[in-house]
């Protein structure tokens, strides 16, 4: 496994946990580190914070500053845009700079959700080449002179008949990227179907001055390797497949350095980090909402366990951290992990024609921004 250098970060490990709305914040991303340096020895990725719009970070709504929460020992401090235009690009970026945020800049290009396409962001942008050039270059003159390295992340393209990544890995090079990344599937796509890793290995023969992350159907530390294998790509960006596994960032790391990977946990094992979780979601959150926060990842973590309907009906309702110690409780911790918790996880979804704004694709070089887009979020 070699390091991994995004402009001035250096890296154990060429993994990324990828921005996931509601998901990466701070608990997620501290139980991560923790079961990686448990189970490997050592923190050696890049874990991102959930993705965050540009304009809320520069009015400074109290809800998007408290999604850019870091915890004391988390290092680098990764934070990702969402942004369209490329003054509010710059504004955000200075004030990270400027308040000492974060240690690393993402931007996201990558949402296909319809009421975000619909408005010309997201993955709909790339598309727009002038400006989606200013706003990767608004980021990059912003952080001039320091040691921040802005990133890039976006997709194949719209659909197959309007693939945008070649110009984009391109263009974000050219502007001052320190790396791209990309996600293997078109917006139409969404989130079902197969990544396909060809197009990294497109982008990767295209793209040669800056490293090129792969993401899309990594549900397993061996994907990773054959991804790295079959594509060349610098590195892996790692988002549904650790949902209900935060553990897995230990084997990633086992598996690309050749060492022996992890025994899996039991579910008594799982239920201890369901309770670190839910601990750590409390702190961030307050009980009450760390505890609904929760909720949406029971399915996740118990996934192929035998837990019965009651127990996972009462668990993914549960509203004190006192209720949440009875229910794990009844789980039987001697139980192995199985083998049908395997494979593809969270949201997948159909494909779908991309909601795009009226008269979208006549002009690719057209530099105006998509009104009311900077006003939307979403995970990409």
């Amino acid at each position: 496994m070699s390091a991994l250098r995004i402009g001035s970060l250096e890296l154990a490990s060429p993994v990324v946990l990828a921005p996931m709305a509601g998901i990466t914040n701070v608990a997620f991303r501290t139980l991560c580190r923790e079961l990686e340096m448990e189970r490997a020895g050592s923190v050696s990725g890049l874990y991102v914070c959930e993705m965050v719009t540009a304009r809320a970070l520069v009015e400074r709504q109290p809800a998007t500053l408290h999604m850019t929460t870091f915890g004391p020992t988390e290092t680098p401090r990764s934070l990702q845009l969402y942004t369209v235009d490329p003054q509010t690009t710059y504004d955000a970026a200075k004030m990270i700079v400027d308040d000492n945020m974060a240690d690393h800049i993402d931007m996201n290009f990558g949402c296909p959700v319809p009421k975000v396409t619909r408005k010309g962001g997201g993955a709909a942008l790339p598309y727009k080449r002038t400006l989606f050039g200013r706003i990767v270059a608004a980021a990059v003159k912003a952080t001039e002179g320091t040691d921040i390295p802005v990133t890039v992340k976006f997709r194949v393209g719209i659909d197959e008949e309007h693939h945008t990544h070649l110009d984009a890995g391109r263009i974000a090079a050219a502007e001052g990227a320190a790396a791209v990344a990309l996600h293997a599937r078109t917006a139409a796509q969404r989130y079902s179907g197969t990544a396909d890793w060809s197009q990294i290995s497109r982008l990767k023969d295209y793209v040669t001055d800056v490293p090129v992350l792969g993401n899309g159907d990594i549900f397993a530390a061996q994907d990773a390797v054959r991804m790295m294998a079959e594509t060349g790509c610098d590195g892996v960006v790692v988002g549904r497949g650790c949902l209900g596994r935060p553990w897995m960032f230990a084997e990633l790391s086992a598996a690309l350095s050749g060492t022996p990977e992890p025994v899996p946990p039991t579910l008594g094992e799982v239920a201890t980090i369901m309770r670190r979780h839910a601990e750590l979601l409390a702190a961030h959150h307050g009980e009450d909402k760390g505890l609904r926060e929760l909720r949406k990842h029971i399915s996740w973590y118990l996934r192929g366990f035998p837990a019965g309907p009651e127990l996972r009906v009462a668990l993914a309702l549960v509203s004190s951290l006192t209720e949440l110690d009875g229910l794990l409780d009844q789980l039987d911790p001697t139980v192995a992990f199985p083998k049908d918790a395997e494979g593809p996880r969270g949201r997948q979804g159909s494909p779908g024609a991309v909601a795009l704004p009226e008269g979208w694709l006549d002009d690719p070089e057209d530099v105006l921004v998509p009104a009311g887009a900077d006003l939307m979020h979403s995970g990409g």
